[in-house]
């Protein structure tokens, strides 16, 4: 079990696997942030406008993703094409936390990977259900190569993909643990 110690000011720090089972954690804060993020880029950037935020290395940048993950789909057109991939993620969602649920209480780490991918993952599905379309915003880019746009909740995804990966492979079973 996690526990709270004092940080250089005093003040309590809680283990992130504390934070990831221990229900008097605040759950749900994934989205919310996902969700603040979209909101404020939504009212201070016009799609399609940009914000420089550090020179020649990102912007945000407003974009909206009617399609899957990395823009698959988002220039393709079809008859409920909103449906069909909010469908699939929603069976998605499910899916994934029925895994979730299925982990044995001392498996923090992949608790933690599968919070991080349901959070993300509400936080898209929010979006398509409201608008149809997902926010991205995030540009990061080398000289003229520009990676996809992405949002809070697509590193939320891809945090927890690679917790995931790390957990499954064993790194960190040899790691001392604190008590």
């Amino acid at each position: 079990m996690g526990v709270a110690s004092p940080n250089a000011h005093g003040q309590a720090m809680i283990s992130t696997a504390t934070a990831a089972t221990n229900p008097k954690v605040k759950r749900g804060s994934g989205p919310q942030i996902d969700q603040a993020a979209k909101a404020m880029v939504r009212a201070m950037v016009p799609v399609h406008d940009s914000v420089t935020i550090i020179p020649g290395f990102m912007d945000f940048t407003h974009v909206l993703n009617s399609g899957a993950a990395f823009g698959i789909l988002n220039g393709t057109e079809f008859p409920f094409k909103t449906v069909l991939i909010a469908a699939i993620a929603t069976a998605a969602l499910v899916g994934v936390g029925m895994y979730a649920a299925s982990l044995a209480h001392h498996q923090l780490i992949a608790r933690l990977g599968l919070a991080l991918i349901i959070g993300g993952a509400a936080g898209n599905l929010i979006d398509r259900v409201v608008a149809g379309s997902v926010v991205d915003f995030v540009d990061v880019y080398w000289r003229s190569h520009h990676f996809w746009a992405f949002n809070v909740a697509d590193s939320a995804i891809s945090v927890g993909v690679t917790i995931m990966i790390l957990d499954m492979l064993g790194t960190g079973a040899h790691v001392s643990k604190t008590v």
